[in-house]
């Protein structure tokens, strides 16, 4: 009976809305709209990092595989990166401090220049790793001259690394990674505000440990923080356990007016937000940074893993870390979510419905459906590819069963597997047209075999049927974000 009421008060808004303006009743179009890439975007680069400038320019550092320099690249778009010619920016030390292990290199621009924040050990002693930073003050950090500021001074002259920077309420913080063998085994995430680009101010606080089994396998490891900031909130990205396929991403979380530098403001979520997914063929998640997209509307989560699960010795040795990007989504409460690490190729979208802006399709049970509030993300993401059944189409991948699309069967819309049949290709087909009831930024799916009919909502599930009325034109009009 709800059900009903809410779809006659619905037909009756339209209709109003028809009468006292001439155009159907809609959603607005999201803040959010849809952004895709193409995975990966650079092989053999680990530890990413990339600077979105004023300049119109995202500025990427990674980690090469033979920990002997820091590259650079430059592009307009994000996507372009992974084309753009790469500049050595520079080279270890041939002897002795900063000759060897250069690790995770990070681009910042503070007060009118540009640093570069990274690791490094010693030539003879390539355990003895430390935090150091560059400074350029050149416009273009590839062609500019760079000088070494030198280690930063930690108050603990021990195994330290992943240097990051971040400014929240006005005040410069610098978090790392580190040893304290006082605390035991391992790397703890540290934080401490700082009185330069290279120094660092008071004594630092220790806001995470590894305590979770999650965050203990195969090494005992907290490292490479990223912070993201929204809606008063300060969330904290850092990576756990060995560098293999055990490796993820755990998060910290902190109100912005609250004290960072009080351990007790920070709470760690139980589980890691972001692991390897052996349906997709991603493993090893980890060590991320945040930018946006070039419309600024969307935030975009960079990080490396690699396409397989084994591994032969040291994991450090393997140098085939590959560079990735996907969208990062917000749920209703303001947290961020994560989903999985997607499949290689073009990245899913997520489709909210016209109008109910807060239901998403996805499935449940293999049963396609719109629903609010799908935390379990993956669910309601789906790759739009070349339709199976070619002649112009698309086809809708789900992103946490590759190889699985939207079909429908007695005009209900399933998520199954695809069984090769020129049945399931066609029922799998459609055509994709600009939104019934929105053609400026919405979508609307016809199926190809049955022309006129597309994919709707009705009661929450999705179905294919054929639309005539108002109502139906926007049950059958979806955004893509």
């Amino acid at each position: 009976m709800r059900r009903l009421i809410s779809r006659v008060l619905t037909a009756v808004l339209a209709a109003l809305a028809l009468l006292t303006t001439g155009t159907p009743a809609h959603a607005a179009a999201p803040a959010s709209p849809a952004v895709t890439f193409t995975n990966p975007i650079a092989t053999q680069r680990a530890d990413p990092h990339i600077y979105k400038h004023t300049d119109g320019y995202y500025y990427f550092t990674a980690t090469v595989p033979a920990y002997d320099k820091i590259v650079m690249r430059r592009a307009t778009t994000l996507q372009g990166l992974s084309t753009a010619p790469e500049t050595t920016i520079w080279t270890k030390h041939a002897s002795g401090e900063m000759g060897a292990h250069i690790w995770a290199p990070e681009i910042h621009f503070i007060n009118g220049k540009w640093y570069v924040y990274f690791t490094a050990g010693w030539s003879n002693d390539k355990w003895r790793i430390r935090p150091y930073v560059l400074e350029s003050s050149s416009a273009n950090p590839l062609t500019g001259t760079w000088t070494e500021k030198g280690r930063i001074s930690l108050p603990l002259d021990t195994f330290s690394l992943d240097a990051t920077t971040f400014v929240v309420g006005g005040t410069r913080y610098l978090s790392w990674a580190q040893n304290d063998p006082a605390v035991g085994a391992g790397t703890n995430i540290y934080l401490a505000k700082m009185s330069s680009p290279w120094t660092i101010s008071g004594a630092p606080a220790m806001i995470s440990r590894p305590t979770n089994a999650w965050e203990k396998v195969g090494a005992t490891v907290n490292e490479g923080p990223a912070v993201i900031q929204r809606g008063g909130k300060v969330f904290m990205t850092f990576s756990a356990s060995a560098t293999d396929a055990n490796y993820c991403l755990g998060l910290l979380t902190a109100n912005a007016t609250a004290d960072l530098m009080n351990p007790a403001s920070w709470t760690k979520n139980p589980n890691p937000v972001f692991k390897s997914n052996a349906a997709t063929g991603q493993y090893g998640p980890g060590h991320n940074t945040f930018t946006t997209s070039e419309d600024g509307k969307s935030d975009i989560l960079v990080y490396h893993d690699r396409n397989y699960k084994d591994i032969s010795g040291d994991p450090l040795n393997d140098p085939n870390r590959r560079t990735r990007y996907q969208k990062l989504y917000w749920n209703a409460d303001g947290t961020p979510n994560f989903g999985i690490p997607v499949s290689d190729g073009v990245t899913p979208v997520r489709f909210s419905s016209f109008n109910f802006p807060d239901r998403y399709i996805r499935h449940w049970e293999f049963r396609a459906k719109v629903e609010a509030n799908v935390t379990n993300l993956a669910d309601s993401q789906f790759r739009v590819v070349t339709g199976l059944a070619g002649s112009g189409t698309v086809s809708l991948e789900s992103a946490n069963f590759p190889g699985y699309y939207l079909r429908h069967k007695n005009f209900e819309v399933w998520v199954e597997k695809n069984d090769g049949t020129t049945t399931f290709k066609n029922d799998a087909s459609f055509n994709q047209r600009a939104g019934l009831a929105d053609s400026a930024s919405g979508v609307s799916f016809e199926s190809l075999n049955y022309p006129g009919r597309y994919i709707r909502h009705f009661d929450n599930l999705l179905y294919v049927q054929s639309v005539s009325t108002t109502l139906d034109r926007q049950d059958a009009t979806y955004y893509a974000e």
